[in-house]
């Protein structure tokens, strides 16, 4: 198949080289010259233009920052690409952007679907990304075998806009996971334990989850962890705060009562004024452990 594939960051890159792997002539378009030049060396071919990038595609593919990009990409790609290309949105975005951009798509003539991942920068490079779906069926079924090329786990949620709720939802409640494993190693540390001990017990107890398991905030227990890597992500703590951002503004707009995910929210937001919105978002631990 003929891939375009806009937006080559850190998600967008290795997702690229995965679709490259498969077999797929990938197209690639990015603002940033560097990042443009990594992917042709990953074997894209380099498009000069967006609309360039678009021409004549079985597929575009996007991983964009927020909804104001998406909607302005998808305007240039409408009418370029064609009516049969399937289009798939990877970022994370808010809902009624991505609702916004599938309507756009229909009236267009187009089949669109939202697709955002779970897996991080490691999951994007290593083609192990979970993607959570919201489009037509018919759309979903055009997506899925290129999705599938780059994750493990490609996951129909429902309509337009489902899969940015699945995410936003999953990352809220991953936000108060790692909060709460962090607390629970600092009242371990304080009271004696040490940290490969109680993630001993824990690991196998009721207290078990994935931010511990698969994703331990302190050095040791999961030498893949980014704690065993000065904290570098991984998922920096400025994407879990932007995810964090959506989550509160989805429940104001719909009435529910978060109050976990808005004191997470307070916390990441706390973390990032810090200077730390770099670092992975498991350097949660340091702060809990300085008490500030």
């Amino acid at each position: 198949m003929k891939i375009a594939f806009i937006g080559l960051g850190h998600m967008g890159s290795g997702m690229a080289a995965n679709l490259v792997r498969a077999g797929h002539e990938v197209r690639a378009y990015d603002l940033s010259e560097t990042a443009l030049s990594q992917a042709m060396a990953d074997g894209a071919i380099g498009a000069a233009s967006l609309s360039e990038a678009c021409e004549g595609v079985d597929a575009v593919v996007t991983m964009l920052p927020a909804g104001q990009h998406v909607l302005s990409v998808y305007g240039e790609v409408f009418g370029v690409a064609p009516k049969s290309a399937i289009l798939i949105d990877c970022s994370t975005i808010d809902v009624e952007s991505a609702r916004q951009v599938a309507g756009q798509a229909e009236a267009a003539g187009y089949q669109m679907i939202d697709a955002p991942v779970s897996g991080g920068m490691a999951g994007a490079k290593a083609g192990t990304l979970t993607f959570m779906c919201g489009g037509t069926k018919t759309a979903f079924s055009g997506a899925e075998p290129i999705l599938a090329k780059m994750g493990k786990a490609v996951i129909h949620a429902g309509e337009a806009g489902a899969g940015q709720a699945a995410k936003i939802c999953n990352n809220m409640l991953l936000a108060i996971t790692m909060i709460g494993t962090c607390e629970a190693f600092a009242l371990a540390e304080k009271l004696g334990l040490k940290d490969q001990v109680f993630f001993d017990i824990a690991s196998k107890a009721s207290g078990q989850n994935w931010s511990m398991t698969s994703y331990c905030p302190v050095p040791g227990p999961v030498p893949a962890s980014p704690a065993n890597n000065d904290y570098q992500p991984g998922f920096a703590a400025a994407l879990m705060l932007k995810d964090l951002s959506l989550a509160m503004q989805a429940a104001a707009q719909s009435d529910a009562d978060t109050p976990l995910g808005a004191k997470a929210h307070a916390l990441y937001e706390a973390l990032c004024s810090q200077g730390h919105a770099a670092q992975d978002f498991s350097y949660m631990m340091e702060r809990i452990r300085r008490g500030a």
